[in-house]
């Protein structure tokens, strides 16, 4: 090969170059590309009839916050629960079995005291009248007393009986009192005899006049005692509060806490003296209950003691 003088490469390189020099331009500028770019569609159709997977409906995206796992059921609204039947307890109301919780009052009342049983509460009158009841009725026709029969008292809860009851109209032939009592014999003849040994001298002593009337405040009543824990011995017929004396002369008498002086001697002889005949005698300043009235009863005690005040 002959070797190329470098007139000769000039001759060569020069067109060469002209050629990239012109080139150069439409080189570095950039290809224009198309605005819009046709994407392929997925899932076309294929040349036969049959439904191709586009026929398959493609289910909606989850959302971004919701958790994995598998679809729950649809959530549907509650129905309405039934309305409760008028049988049926509300649903706050407590069940049968439980207590509704005791309201608490600013003051606790105190409990009541159980009241002690009392072997006279069984007692109930026999087919024929005891021998002893109707001795004491003869007792009192013969002091002049007048009186009728009684139907028998008895109260199984509470425990009040007597069995051969009678109702006083007077305590001896000139002497009254009312309202009619109800009693037990055993006492209304110790009242009877009260009121003829002490009461009747007592008024001729003290005022020179005669027992007309006495007014009685109680005498049978089906009650305990107001301190509670027994029976009253009201409940058996056993007891007789009196009220106040009326004398022949329309002079009246009333038991209180304080009476006038010549009252009040008499009130006193009287109360001193029942204690013994009567095995209870209360009155004023005893307490509240018997601050109107003397109390006199028979309440059996042990060795027949006495209770006064």
């Amino acid at each position: 090969m002959a070797a190329l003088t470098l007139p000769g490469f000039y001759r060569m390189a020069l067109p060469l170059a002209a050629a990239l020099l012109l080139a150069g331009p439409a080189l570095a500028k950039a290809p224009k590309l198309p605005e819009t770019v046709p994407v392929p569609e997925l899932n076309q159709p294929g040349p036969t009839s049959e439904p191709g997977p586009a026929d398959v409906p493609v289910p909606e995206p989850r959302p971004t916050n919701a958790p994995s796992g598998p679809a729950e059921p649809p959530v549907t609204a509650p129905t309405p629960a039934e309305k409760p039947s008028q049988a049926e307890p509300p649903a706050s109301a407590p069940s049968p079995t439980e207590k509704p919780p005791a309201e608490k009052s600013p003051q606790e009342k105190p409990a009541e005291r159980k009241i002690l049983p009392d072997p006279r509460s069984a007692s109930v009158p026999a087919p024929e009248m005891p021998e002893e009841e109707l001795a004491c009725r003869r007792r009192l026709k013969s002091m002049g007393v007048d009186f009728e029969e009684h139907k028998a008292e008895h109260d199984q809860e509470i425990g009040c009986s007597i069995p051969y009851p009678i109702t006083m109209k007077t305590l001896g032939k000139s002497v009254t009192i009312a309202p009619a009592p109800e009693l037990n014999c055993a006492m209304a003849e110790a009242s009877a005899r009260f009121v003829a040994d002490v009461v009747q001298p007592a008024v001729k002593a003290e005022f020179s006049s005669d027992l007309k009337s006495i007014g009685q405040a109680s005498a049978f009543v089906c009650r305990p005692r107001h301190n509670g824990g027994k029976l009253s011995e009201h409940a058996f017929g056993n007891a007789l509060d009196i009220a106040s004396f009326t004398l022949s002369d329309g002079k009246k008498i009333e038991v209180g806490p304080a009476p006038p002086e010549k009252d009040g001697n008499f009130l006193n002889a009287v109360r001193k003296a029942a204690c013994g005949p009567f095995k209870t005698v209360l009155g004023p300043g005893s307490d509240a209950d018997h601050s109107l009235h003397f109390h006199f009863d028979l309440e059996p005690r042990r060795h027949g003691g006495t209770f006064c005040q």
